[in-house]
């Protein structure tokens, strides 16, 4: 659970402690971050990370049979299906023709080169069955390999060092596993708390808790994840259906948005209980700020790496995010008084028809703000010349030697849309470049 915050509540944040990660329990939504991203991770000083630089990576992780080959690969690990308008449901197919109705472009592959617009999900789904990472790259005979060995029910503590190498790791249980080189995967929340128990951190906390300091480092200082805020539908009966239950989006800017950014998301599923509507059938788009402003923390209260670390998200501090919010949410209204999505719309459940002048809206935003859940940025990459990096464009971490990070903390900043499809692109990239320099 984060802090209260800026909106006074705690907030679920969701991690998935099984094989494959947080990709095994996520949306299965697969979005590519835009070249608009990576120019803003380019601002930190970083060499090699332009979208011109990384779709290359992109194409080669996946399997995608539909869309232009010049933005697809067909032979990769990581299936990706786009859904199509007869693949999703009625009221879905009516949230994007309500969409066109409201002046927004048909996308039909978000993948490509056009994102602003409306239009079905590009997901991880096959057969109804999310391909996480554990699936789709640790195969059977990835698993039989001689050289890897795979431990359940086994938590790191912290890593070990000597001399300021990293030599292995400790675990919950106290036993150790020793090796040359030591890369966290354990993401925005798990690989930083480790971080901070190694003594890798904010020099003045570490010794607050009584951790000896390895190397001063900014790490959980930039935590950044989307505000998300849920208008909800009762769809009527004889349109109730809701499976399968993702997706389509609106992918648009805000009045207040920098030239060339998409910085709202509308998001359309049926990722609801049924027996909550009245009509047993409903539909919620979630609206999310994808370039948010707030910046949040991730600290220790304990040295016990069985005491959680202390997540402030600091949602809707800054005042552009909380108009960007309620002018997303508005939008999103817009969408339930527009045929045909109105037609198969029953009633409004949330934020709910009292809720109408914009004060009275954004404290029902406030109230009820959730997580798109995807954090990033607490052990940020950046250059030489970036005081607030944690690890060096190819995950290193600055002050140790033979350590790495490796997962969505290390991202310089958060990517305007899903993370799931970035992270593994990022890992597929610097394990690439470890291997052509022989690094590890």
């Amino acid at each position: 659970m984060s802090e209260p915050g800026y909106v006074g509540h705690p907030i679920h944040v969701i991690r998935g402690k099984v094989i494959g990660g947080s990709s095994a329990v996520n949306g299965t939504v697969a979005l590519r971050a835009r070249a608009t991203d990576f120019l803003r991770w380019s601002q930190h000083g970083l060499a090699g990370w332009s979208f011109e630089e990384v779709l290359d990576t992109y194409k080669r992780l996946e399997n995608t049979p539909t869309g232009e080959s010049a933005w697809h690969g067909r032979h990769g690990p990581f299936p990706i299906r786009q859904r199509s308008m007869d693949s999703i449901t009625p009221s879905l197919r009516a949230f994007v023709e309500a969409g066109r109705a409201l002046g927004f472009k048909y996308i039909d592959d978000f993948n490509a080169a056009e994102q602003h617009g409306i239009g079905p999900y590009p997901l991880d789904v096959i057969d109804g069955v999310r391909q996480n990472t554990g699936i789709t790259y640790l195969t059977e005979e990835v698993r039989r390999r001689p050289n890897l060995t795979i431990r359940s029910d086994a938590q790191v503590d912290r890593v070990l060092f000597e001399n300021g190498h990293a030599v292995g790791v400790r675990l919950v249980d106290g036993s150790s596993e020793r090796a040359a080189h030591t890369i966290l995967c354990a993401g925005v929340y798990g690989s930083p708390a480790i971080l901070l128990r190694s003594g890798i951190g904010p020099a003045q906390d570490l010794r607050a808790l009584g951790i000896p300091v390895v190397a001063d480092a900014p790490v959980g200082r930039r935590l950044m994840d989307h505000p998300f805020s849920f208008n909800i539908y009762a769809l009527v009966p004889q349109a109730r259906e809701m499976e399968p239950a993702a997706g389509a989006i609106l992918w648009t800017n805000s009045q207040e948005a920098a030239p060339g950014e998409l910085d709202v998301q509308i998001s359309a599923t049926h990722f609801f209980d049924p027996s909550q509507s009245p009509t047993r059938g409903a539909i919620v788009l979630g609206v999310a700020v994808t370039r948010p402003a707030s910046i949040g923390t991730l600290t220790l209260t304990s040295r016990d790496p069985l005491q959680a670390p202390r997540i402030e998200l600091n949602f809707l501090a800054e005042a552009r995010d909380r108009r960007r919010l309620l002018e997303g949410v508005k939008l999103a209204r817009r969408f339930g008084k527009t045929r045909p999505f109105a037609e198969l719309v029953e009633r409004e459940l949330a934020p709910g028809p009292t809720v109408q002048d914009d004060t009275t809206l954004m404290a029902a935003i406030s109230s009820t703000l959730d997580t798109y859940q995807h954090a990033t940025s607490t052990a940020p990459m950046g250059g030489d010349q970036d005081a607030s990096a944690v690890v060096d464009g190819l995950g290193a971490v600055r002050g140790v030697e033979d350590l790495r990070v490796v997962d969505a903390s290390i991202f310089p900043e958060i990517p305007s849309t899903p993370t799931n499809l970035t992270v593994i692109m990022a890992a597929e990239y610097i394990a690439a470049h470890l291997i052509a320099r022989n690094l590890i």
